[in-house]
């Protein structure tokens, strides 16, 4: 089957599987907040002195609303929200020592948002000091940030710099300035080109740029544009994504209609361009949607089979316990996963009282621990292997029946005991990954959870 058969064959809604189970699926009936304190101990205790544990920060703060966004923001210019926030932070970690029995040991740090760069230097010096200082730093850790181009100043570059940050992702999505304006997201090449020259002169050591394929207004000229102004500035990885439209969950895509969205055909000849000239720049293809020079941990990682996937996406290195701090952070102890309330203010308000702000999550089974696996494999290496107590599950017995139409289209090999994806299933990941979500199978959801592949 030609490539363009093959795109609308499989342009069907299916998960990003930053997990599994997905989201919409978790069973919060058998899930409370004490099963999950006992969860997050028994990680802990398996994991804190083997491999080190990851922390995620939500800083949920826009000045702006850019309509692409799928994150949960709060939008607003009121600089005097950062310091209640931030102290709340503090507290929820401090109810995350008092369960340790010594100190944690960190090895991934992450502050994501909404826009990190919102808050002052000094403020999230005083956030990353007071989370650090009842804690050991882990020979091989890194630490990372996202930051908006246009407020992302020196003495923040400077400031998480001493603080051990040496990783930055720059959100550019697009220098196309019709693209720009309708997503309601302005930055400039110059400033983009200042922030990266800065970094490394300061010593960071990974810089990545996320950009966008799908977005409105977006075309094969201006997407060639901004691809050749990213290549003078060679950023060390490369997120290159797929625009996830879904109005219906966030109100703010709906600045722009179905009408404003390149077609199908139009993506994916997006996604070829970027694909192929990052391809020909030297860049190397990690898993799904990333590139990155052979020089950066990513590629390595993924050399040596040790590339691992999470809620922060890909990451060079695995750590069983990851605990998100922050409003909507999602937590996860390898065998169960929860997540914060939503609103800011409902979470000030749980800190306030000294209650662990988590309102959800799932307690995985032994059939989720199996696909759980599998699916990362193939996320991760392209591939995964089983065995004889794999093939006792009954769930994952269906899963490899599920498997039939694209091996027939020669997007997998199937063999016995091992699934390899053939480089032009690459394309499809996700779509081979669901074969193997029993709850999206099981559940059949009537109405559309999860973006177009």
């Amino acid at each position: 089957m030609e490539n363009s058969a093959l795109i609308k064959k499989y342009n069907v809604p299916v998960p990003r599987y930053t997990s599994y189970p997905t989201v919409p699926f978790w069973d919060n009936n058998s899930f409370n907040k004490t099963l999950w304190i006992k969860e997050v101990k028994q990680a802990f205790n398996q994991s804190n002195q083997k491999s080190g544990i990851s922390i995620y920060i939500h800083l949920p703060y826009c000045e702006s609303l850019c309509t692409y966004c799928g994150c949960n923001t709060r939008i607003t210019k009121n600089h005097g929200v950062e310091e209640p926030y931030i102290k709340a932070i503090e507290k929820e970690w401090m109810m995350y020592e008092d369960l340790f029995h010594e100190k944690p040991i960190i090895k991934e740090l992450h502050l994501g948002g909404g826009t990190p760069t919102f808050f002052t230097p000094e403020n999230l010096k005083s956030l990353i000091t007071n989370i650090l200082s009842g804690c050991e730093i882990h020979p091989e850790a890194e630490f990372s940030f996202e930051a908006h181009p246009a407020n992302t100043t020196q003495a923040h570059l400077e400031t998480l710099y001493e603080l051990g940050f040496r990783r930055l992702s720059l959100g550019i999505q697009d220098f196309d300035p019709k693209v720009q304006q309708i997503i309601n997201r302005h930055q400039t090449f110059e400033e983009v080109k200042e922030v990266t020259e800065n970094a490394r002169n300061l010593g960071y050591t990974s810089i990545n740029y996320d950009l966008i394929y799908g977005l409105p207004l977006q075309n094969i000229a201006g997407l060639l544009d901004t691809l050749d102004k990213v290549k003078l500035l060679n950023p060390d990885r490369i997120a290159f994504y797929n625009y996830a439209h879904v109005p219906w969950i966030k109100p703010g895509q709906r600045m722009f209609t179905e009408l404003d969205l390149p077609n199908y055909e139009l993506k994916q000849q997006l996604y070829e361009l970027g694909r192929s000239v990052l391809i020909a720049a030297g860049y190397q293809e990690i898993g799904m949607d990333h590139f990155a020079l052979p020089s950066d941990s990513l590629y390595k990682s993924q050399e040596d089979r040790k590339l691992h996937r999470n809620f922060m996406g890909y990451t060079h290195q695995y750590t069983q316990l990851m605990i998100g701090l922050g409003v909507s952070s999602i937590s996860d102890s390898w065998t169960a996963f929860a997540q914060n309330v939503k609103k800011v203010e409902e979470y000030l308000e749980l800190i306030d009282a000294g209650e662990l702000p988590v309102f959800k999550g799932h307690l995985l089974n032994e059939s989720d621990l199996i696909l759980r696996k599998h699916i990362l494999k193939i996320m991760c290496h392209g591939e995964t292997t089983w065995d004889r107590l794999d093939l006792m599950h009954h769930e994952f017995k269906k899963s490899l029946h599920r498997l039939y139409e694209f091996e027939k289209d020669g997007l997998i090999i199937k063999t016995d005991h091992k699934l390899k994806v053939t480089p032009k299933g690459k394309r499809f990941l996700r779509n081979i990954c669901s074969a193997f979500d029993a709850r999206l199978h099981e559940e059949k959801p009537k109405e559309q959870l999860f973006s177009m592949a």
